[in-house]
């Protein structure tokens, strides 16, 4: 049976921290703040396959008060919740993820950012979906303050 879960995270944009984007490096001004490296598109999948699988939130898996996942990579993350996924005798169909952000252009990186998540999920990368968009200059982000993510996966889990 196909079991579905959402995900959605939001990071602000400082001085001083890379910017991560599904896993790959992207040359900017800024980065995101997080206790991990913040890459706000990891983040939301991870949610959305732990949800699929009615586990708790990345947040009480990988909570900001352990120094364990200080600047972590969030491939962690996924890698983790594909575990969960297939201990459960699961197995991921796909991913649909879109990040939001003005700055910088997202195009040219979503080849390398749908390698890194569907390596890090164990899927090829044609069931890895990620776009991106702009919030049309309106609200924190279009402001240039933030980038946002959410992502949809299925997973199908036996009865």
């Amino acid at each position: 049976m196909v079991h579905v879960g959402i995900g959605y995270d939001v990071h602000p944009l400082v001085e001083g921290r890379k910017l991560v984007l599904g896993g790959v490096e992207i040359p900017h001004s800024r980065g995101l703040l997080g206790h991990s490296d913040a890459d706000v598109l990891a983040h939301a999948i991870t949610d959305a396959v732990l949800g699929a699988i009615g586990e708790v939130d990345i947040g009480h898996l990988f909570p900001n008060t352990d120094a364990t996942w200080k600047d972590a990579p969030s491939r962690l993350f996924l890698e983790e919740a594909a575990r969960r996924v297939r201990a459960r005798g699961g197995r991921i169909v796909n991913i649909d993820a879109s990040l939001a952000a003005e700055r910088p252009k997202i195009f040219p990186h979503l080849g390398p950012m749908k390698q890194n998540i569907a390596s890090a999920l164990g899927l090829d990368p044609s069931k890895v979906g990620v776009k991106a968009t702009t919030n049309e200059r309106l609200g924190f982000i279009g402001r240039e303050e933030g980038i946002a993510a959410m992502a949809v996966a299925a997973v199908d889990l036996p009865e």
